[in-house]
C-alpha cells in the first residue's frame, strides 16, 4: 500500500514520502500548515487512494478523548428502567462507540482522521496516548478490551493554535505542508478548473501572491480561498485585463471578499490605496 496521490489531490513528493513513512512505521501521521493547505483533504484522498473506508474525527474545543472511545448514558439507563424498559437489562444498549472503536473494529484497514486536534484541551493528546500506541482500550462497563484487527492509518492534522505534548510528538511522523509555490498553485487549480483560461489563472496567481506578501496583513489568503475567487471570476466572466490593471490606487481586487475575510485586511488595502492616490496627485 503505497500512497502516489490522486488525480483530484497535488501532493508534493515530500508529502507522498510522509505518508509512506508514516504507513511503514504504523505510526500516525501529524500533519502542520496553514489553514486551508488541504491537510483535511489529504486524508480523504490517502483512503479513496489505497481503497480505504474513510474514519473522520473532527475535534471541537468541548471534545473529550474519551468521546473517542466510547460514551455510556448511565441516566438514559436509569430512566429506562425506572420506566421498565427491558433495553435497560443489558448495558451494552447504552454504550455509544466512537471513532477509534469504529476504526479498531473495521475489517478493512481504515484511514482514521483526528481532524484539528490543536482545538482541544492541552492534555487531549495525552489522553489518547496509550490507545493510539498500543491499539486497544478497556471498557470498563462491559469488561471487555477492544483491540484493533487490523492497525489503522491515523492522520492527524493541527492548525499550531497550541502546542502538542513532546510525548505526543514523539509517537508521531511529522510533516508540515508548505504553502504551495506558483507552480504547484497552477497544477492544483488545473485540477479544479482544467478549461480555465491561462491568462486568467496568470494574472490571478500574480495578484494573489502579491497580496500574501503585503506586510501587516492579518490572514493571508489560502488555496481554498484562490479556488473561491478564480471560481467567481469565471463565473462573472472577469477580462484578464481587468486583472492586469496595475494602477496603484486600485489595490484592492475584483470580488476581494473572496479573498480577504476580515475588516483590518481591507482597511489596510485602502489605506494602501489612498497612499498610492495621493503619491500620484503629488508627483
Amino acid at each position: 500500500m503505497r500512497f502516489e496521490g490522486t488525480q483530484d489531490y497535488v501532493a508534493t513528493e515530500d508529502l507522498k514520502v510522509a505518508v509512506n513513512a508514516a504507513v511503514t512505521l504504523q505510526r500516525p501521521l501529524l500533519v502542520k500548515g496553514e489553514p486551508g493547505t488541504g491537510k483535511t483533504v489529504l486524508a480523504v484522498e490517502v483512503a479513496k487512494a489505497l481503497g480505504a473506508p474513510l474514519i473522520e474525527w473532527h475535534i471541537k474545543s468541548t471534545t473529550k478523548a474519551n468521546q473517542g472511545l466510547y460514551e455510556y448514558d448511565a441516566v438514559m439507563r436509569l430512566r429506562d428502567s425506572q420506566l421498565g424498559d427491558p433495553r435497560a437489562t443489558e448495558i451494552r444498549n447504552y454504550i455509544k462507540k466512537g471513532k477509534l472503536w469504529e476504526a479498531f473494529v473495521s475489517e478493512k484497514r481504515p484511514v482514521l482522521l483526528i481532524d484539528e486536534i490543536d482545538k482541544a484541551d492541552i492534555e487531549f493528546p495525552n489522553d489518547l496516548l496509550q490507545e493510539l500506541d498500543r491499539m486497544e482500550f478497556y471498557v470498563y462497563e462491559t469488561n471487555e478490551t477492544v483491540k484493533a484487527q487490523v492497525r489503522p492509518i491515523v492522520i492527524i492534522t493541527s492548525n499550531n493554535e497550541k502546542e502538542l505534548p513532546d510525548a505526543f510528538l514523539r509517537r508521531c511522523f511529522f510533516h508540515y505542508i508548505r504553502f504551495p509555490d506558483e507552480d504547484t498553485m497552477q497544477k492544483i487549480v488545473e485540477v479544479h478548473f482544467p478549461k480555465v483560461k491561462q491568462r486568467l489563472v496568470s494574472e490571478a496567481l500574480k495578484i494573489f501572491y502579491d497580496m500574501r506578501k503585503v506586510p501587516g496583513l492579518k490572514k493571508k489568503p489560502s488555496t481554498s480561498e484562490l479556488l473561491d475567487w478564480l471560481k467567481l471570476l469565471l463565473t462573472d466572466d472577469i477580462d484578464p485585463d481587468v486583472l492586469k490593471n496595475k494602477d496603484p490606487s486600485k489595490l484592492i481586487p475584483p470580488l476581494h471578499g473572496a479573498l480577504l475575510k476580515n475588516e483590518q485586511d481591507v482597511q489596510l488595502f485602502e489605506r494602501l490605496a489612498f497612499l498610492a492616490r495621493r503619491e500620484q496627485r503629488g508627483s
